[in-house]
Parts: C-alpha cells; sequence; structure tokens
C-alpha cells in the first residue's frame, strides 16, 4: 500500500495545468495574509506555513512579515523551495523532524495548516496539535484549513475544481484532469487508505482536549468553500 508522505514526495499530477497551480497558491497566499492581517501583527508577524508544498506566492508572503518558516514533509518539495526562495533573508524552510532546529518553543505568532490533515491518521493529527501548542506564543493563532467534513465527497470536490476553472479559465484542462484522475495514483490512494473527516462540533471538542479555544472560521481558506476552516488560541 503507497501512503501519502510517499505521493506528495513524487511526480503527480494534482493540479491540472500550471494556471490552475497558480491560482491555488494564490488563494493560499491570501489567506495566509488575511489571517496575518486579523492578528494585526503586520511585519512583526513570525509564520509557520506547515505542509506549504510548492508555496509560489512566498516572496508576497515573506515581504508582508518579519519571519516566514516553510515547513514539508516531502523532501524533494523542501529542495525545490531552498533552490527557489532561499535568497530572502527573513525565510526559513524545514521538515517536521527538523522544525525544532528552525522555530524555537514559542516563538510563532500564527502557525496554518492547510490541506493536511485529511491525509493524517487521528492520532498523528492529535500529535501534531501538541507540537503546534508548543510552538506558538501563548496569545498565537492556529489556523486549521481545507477540513473536509463527513458529508463532502468527491462529487463536492470535482463540483469545485468545476467551478473555479470556469472562473480563473482552465476548464478544458480541469475536464482532461478529471480523466486523467480517475486512473491516478491520487485516486488508488485515496480508495485504499481513505480520506480523514471532522464535524464541526467534533472539531472544536477536539482542539479543546489538546490546549485550544477554537472556533470555525468562514469562508475557507484556499479554493474550496465546502471545506473549513478552523481558527485556535492556546488556552490560558
Amino acid at each position: 500500500m503507497a501512503d501519502w508522505r510517499s505521493f506528495w514526495d513524487g511526480e503527480h499530477a494534482i493540479y491540472v495545468n500550471d494556471r490552475h497551480k497558480a491560482v491555488h497558491y494564490g488563494a493560499i497566499a491570501d489567506g495566509i495574509l488575511a489571517h496575518v492581517e486579523a492578528a494585526g501583527l503586520g511585519k512583526a508577524a513570525v509564520v509557520l506555513d506547515y505542509a506549504c508544498g510548492e508555496a509560489l506566492e512566498t516572496p508576497r508572503v515573506a515581504a508582508a512579515v518579519g519571519r516566514l518558516v516553510l515547513c514539508d514533509g516531502a523532501p524533494s518539495v523542501v529542495a525545490k523551495l531552498r533552490a527557489r526562495f532561499g535568497g530572502l533573508a527573513n525565510l526559513a524552510f524545514a521538515l517536521p523532524e527538523d522544525l525544532d532546529g528552525v522555530l524555537a518553543a514559542g516563538t510563532a505568532d500564527i502557525v496554518v495548516v492547510s490541506s493536511l490533515i485529511q491525509y493524517l491518521a487521528a492520532d498523528d493529527f492529535v500529535a501534531l496539535l501538541d507540537r503546534f501548542r508548543v510552538i506558538l506564543k501563548p496569545g498565537g493563532r492556529l489556523v486549521v484549513a481545507d477540513v473536509i467534513p463527513p458529508d463532502a465527497g468527491m462529487v463536492a470536490d470535482v463540483a469545485s475544481l468545476l467551478r473555479n476553472a470556469m472562473r480563473h479559465g482552465y476548464l478544458p484542462a480541469a475536464l482532461v484532469g478529471l480523466v486523467a484522475t480517475a486512473v491516478s495514483p491520487y485516486r488508488r490512494i485515496r480508495s485504499e487508505i481513505g480520506l480523514s473527516t471532522y464535524a464541526e462540533a467534533d472539531m472544536v471538542a477536539l482542539m479543546a482536549r489538546h490546549g485550544f479555544v477554537a472556533q470555525r472560521h468562514r469562508p475557507n481558506l484556499g479554493l474550496t468553500p465546502h471545506r473549513m476552516t478552523f481558527v485556535a488560541h492556546p488556552a490560558v
């Protein structure tokens, strides 16, 4: 059986073309910057983008904050990030196992985790919550985005893809991509392992058990409005 970390570390066609990828990462950057603004920290903010992927809008985000740490579980992705953005002075890179050497306990103002926890087992997710609780400052903000509710299946994902493709001008590529996805490793792994889902009340309660006061935030960060974002702060 394959695993999600190996999938994201290899070659994949999860984005139907470069336009789709650019729109995706643009929306993620917009969301991160909106949370930086909401926190009222501006260029003083220390931000961790956890499971950041290719983070194509890194220069725009880095220019708006004091320090930006990009962390991803795929070594090949981190290597590409270093090669592309290594010249930015307020930027750091890390694999999850190396993060403690890059970002000390109690130093992050904002931690953003987008489109990750659906790929994690429950035990791995709660371990990550505990880790973020240590990394964040006492008044810090944890943003967990793209959480899949139990009643949202692949049909909702397909509808979201097509709506965004129509809006942003890559509909033909999206239709071709849907056919390719049907026989892709992504579809096979999703069928074998599945995706983790959480109801809103269950997520709030789970985060409370691990030291956070959380609530759902609208809209969801990114391009999938049927999914959920939660904003949490360490409990006093």
